[in-house]
């Protein structure tokens, strides 16, 4: 998912960060100090660093305007154990993406690291705002993964087919159009598919996730702003609508965007003009746009959260892109779109389903949809020890939530913690007995991984 470096010098916290992180899915690395922070950063280059203020050799404050200078793309989260509004204002002037307190705002820890990755997945628009090549598009790096075409979307359900002709209709027109459906539905592959099954195909695909980003950050990216009308604004910045000029702009996590901002977006959608920031000229432009949310927009207007006006705007053309339980006769085709594609990548040996591996992947609730499914299946390929995937190489707890009956049919005579055992053991086989690693596959804690050790007598 993404590199990070944990910069704290106390042990139980950033062990803690670590491997809160680490069950993310991110690969994670550590400094205890300062200059071993620094050394870090210069050597694997992470794009995300959280940085603890009060440091043995540094203060972070003074570090984020080192990092930055080192590498201007990564995102630095300063992190203290004493709140300071002063330090906060401070570090965001010296560059840090934001300022949290330790132990108060551990829930927020996933969610900012999140937007962190976003804002840097977004912000690759500032090497196509300055290509002289205007027609070449742009397509973000969670949509490359299944191409541009609607051929591409995988699925022969009616549910999933229903959406591929209503998005394959409006794609030859210029409407707005509004994608609704749970999280990992693939609401970003449908809207690169209308742009690349349009007439503004040869022009710029942009998409920005509105949730990555503050009001007044967000309303930067997309506007754009003039030199001077901040402290920072150096120059004249073109914003992701200019950018977009002539070709597709994709919203995601529209429900997300400030009121205030609504208003401004609104204006551009209705006129085809906006008012960078810190200018007092229109300009003018001509992008479609393409939204998309998770959230019931309707509930959202109710609760005066979101405009009534935008949402009627934007839903010209409203489709909803099914959750993956409601489509569970795509599920073989996409888990071997998956095996296909881990193989090629790492350079690995094909391997096929067994009807039983299969069937307990058609019972599961997918609430992560088909993100979830790729974790899930790339897991499976790296635990696999034969040419076929097996009902052993699935996560423990996707076995655990069948009901008696269903493990009597699919697991014959194992008992649970047969199969367990069975996992685990496989698990230490293929990362050779590295227990650390090992505890990071299975998603549970070091302690706990050596506890079953001992218990299993493994």
């Amino acid at each position: 998912m993404g590199k990070l470096l944990v910069i704290d010098d106390e042990p139980q916290i950033r062990m803690l960060l670590s491997r809160m992180l680490e069950l993310e899915g991110y690969e994670v690395l550590q400094a205890s100090d300062g200059r071993s922070g620094f050394k870090q950063a210069k050597l694997h280059a992470p794009e995300v660093i959280l940085c603890d203020v009060f440091l043995p050799d540094a203060n972070g404050l003074e570090m984020v305007k080192t990092l930055k200078e080192l590498l201007p793309k990564t995102e630095v989260i300063l992190l203290t154990a004493h709140a300071n509004i002063g330090d906060g204002v401070q570090s965001i002037k010296n560059g840090a993406f934001d300022y949290l307190i330790k132990g108060d705002d551990n829930a927020k820890i996933i969610p900012l690291v999140e937007r962190a990755f976003s804002k840097i997945s977004s912000s690759i628009f500032n090497d196509i705002s300055s290509s002289k090549d205007r027609n070449t598009s742009f397509h973000s790096p969670k949509s490359i993964e299944f191409g541009g075409g609607f051929a591409e979307i995988l699925g022969s359900s009616k549910k999933i087919q229903d959406a591929i002709a209503l998005a394959q209709k409006v794609s030859a027109t210029h409407v707005a159009v509004l994608l609704t459906g749970e999280t990992g539905t693939g609401k970003e592959v449908f809207s690169k598919a209308i742009h690349s099954n349009g007439c503004r195909a040869k022009k710029a695909f942009v998409a920005v996730n509105c949730s990555a980003f503050s009001k007044d950050l967000l309303e930067s990216e997309i506007f754009g702003y003039k030199a001077g009308s901040f402290t920072g604004a150096s120059k004249d910045r073109k914003g992701l609508f200019e950018v977009a000029d002539g070709g597709t702009l994709f919203l995601d996590e529209i429900g997300e965007m400030a009121f205030e901002l609504q208003a401004k977006l609104l204006r551009v959608i209705e006129s085809g003009e906006y008012i960078k920031v810190g200018d007092s000229c229109s300009t003018k432009v001509d992008v479609r746009i393409i939204a998309a949310t998770n959230k019931n927009l309707e509930k959202e207007i109710k609760l005066g959260r979101f405009r009534e006006d935008l949402f009627y705007r934007l839903s010209v053309f409203c489709i909803e892109l099914p959750p993956l339980r409601q489509r569970l006769e795509d599920v073989r085709v996409l888990a071997n779109f998956f095996i296909k594609r881990f193989a090629l990548r790492e350079g690995q040996k094909e391997k096929k389903m067994t009807e039983e591996y299969l069937e307990i992947l058609k019972r599961q609730p997918w609430r992560g949809n088909i993100r979830e499914l790729r974790n899930v299946i790339e897991r499976s390929m790296i635990v696999s020890n034969s040419d076929d995937l097996l009902t052993q190489d699935l996560p423990v707890e996707m076995l655990c939530c069948d009901t008696k009956e269903q493990q009597a049919g699919i697991l014959s005579d194992f008992e649970l913690s047969q199969v367990e055992s069975h996992h685990i053991a496989r698990v230490l086989e293929y990362t050779e007995g590295n227990k650390t690693e090992a505890a990071k596959l299975l998603k549970i804690g070091l302690s706990t991984l050596y506890r079953k050790i001992e218990e299993y007598k493994l």
